[in-house]
């Protein structure tokens, strides 16, 4: 590539407000186990809404290019990557950095490694004309996956995670989701296909459009709590004693409670949403209950090419979540129409 810069949106100072499209030197040099990647993609987070605000509750290493949720197409690998070459269309995950060595790193689970970084917020990311990406990050894209739709590969996989691993979900269960963001929607969404008997969302009057994709994505129900008393509608769902499943994906820790009341006994509630407040409330409900409270985080190998196969077959299909796709230059309406809720997601396309 000609250029030495490329365009980047840039979280540049731990401030609200601080993040720009700069001209950034185009990555040059590759470790050998590195692949230079153009990107086609990239799916706005809601993480980096909350450091367009500064109200991340995680460490980032500031300036730093945004930018987690990708694919594109392999421009060069490095000497030691063996299986992808260029001009091959792939998919990346996000653990941008992993130690390789402690427990979980040996056992697959590297999500879970101690010292892992991911992109966007530890190491540059994607929005970016190109990244540098591990090889040990990448899955090839099936030609029936659109760049589009693959810009929506990484929150599929959380979801994934979080509805068809961490919770016990049978068939004919019940499930309450809390939160009708990404997260939440296509937790709702994997809920259906792992055979959900009723699924119902909970979110906030500014959440109506929102909400309005879950009645699409195949949600019964669908609950405004600041309108509408959602225990009494969670009472008509079968025997009235609780939904068998709550998934927390909101970014609040008061919706614990609201979890903890609609949960069955013996059921499970598992929390995917980060939710930095500290608790006022009393967990006590949780032992009365004898249910189980289960978190979720990140994804790995197997759950990505689970993925990838349901977004193949059509069988997951998160295009009704995207409300805006915009060339990297529009950055800015995207997450702030995110942040409004006036969409569930922008794509960008540098």
């Amino acid at each position: 590539m000609p250029n030495s810069t490329m365009a980047a949106i840039v979280h540049y100072a731990l401030e609200a407000g601080a993040v720009e499209l700069r001209e950034v030197p185009r990555p040059a040099e590759l470790v050998d186990d590195e692949v230079l990647l153009a990107t086609r993609a990239v799916g706005v987070c809601g993480s980096e809404i909350h450091q367009f605000h500064n109200t991340q509750s995680w460490p980032v290493r500031v300036p730093v290019i945004l930018g987690h949720e990708f694919c594109g197409v392999v421009v060069r690998a490095g000497r030691a990557v063996r299986g992808f070459r260029e001009g091959d269309r792939v998919v990346s995950e996000t653990a941008a950095r992993i130690c390789g060595e402690c427990y979980y790193c040996r056992t697959g689970e590297y999500n879970l490694c101690p010292k892992r970084l991911g992109f966007g917020y530890g190491l540059d990311g994607a929005m970016a004309d190109c990244v540098r990406v591990p090889a040990r990050c990448l899955h090839r894209l099936p030609d029936s996956v659109s760049f589009e739709k693959a810009a929506l590969a990484e929150p599929c996989s959380v979801a994934y995670n979080a509805t068809c691993v961490k919770t016990h979900l049978r068939a004919g269960d019940s499930v309450l989701v809390l939160g009708p963001g990404p997260i939440g929607l296509l937790c709702l969404a994997l809920a259906r296909l792992a055979g959900a008997g009723w699924v119902g969302a909970v979110g906030l009057k500014q959440d109506a459009k929102r909400l309005a994709v879950a009645r699409t994505l195949g949600a019964e129900a669908t609950i405004e709590v600041d309108t509408e008393e959602p225990l009494e509608i969670i009472k008509s769902v079968a025997d009235g004693l609780g939904v068998d499943v709550v998934i927390d994906a909101t970014g609040a820790s008061r919706a614990l409670r609201l979890a903890m009341a609609a949960v069955r006994p013996g059921g499970q509630i598992t929390k995917v949403g980060w939710g930095p407040q500290p608790l006022d409330f009393s967990l006590d409900p949780l032992v009365q209950k004898a249910a189980r409270l289960q978190g979720s985080f990140s994804h790995n190998y197997p759950i990505w090419e689970k993925v990838i196969a349901l977004l193949a077959s059509g069988r997951l299909d998160p295009a009704p979540l995207v409300g805006r796709v915009e060339p990297l230059t529009n950055w800015r309406v995207c997450f702030e129409e995110m942040a409004s809720g006036e969409i569930v997601k922008g794509v960008l396309k540098p």
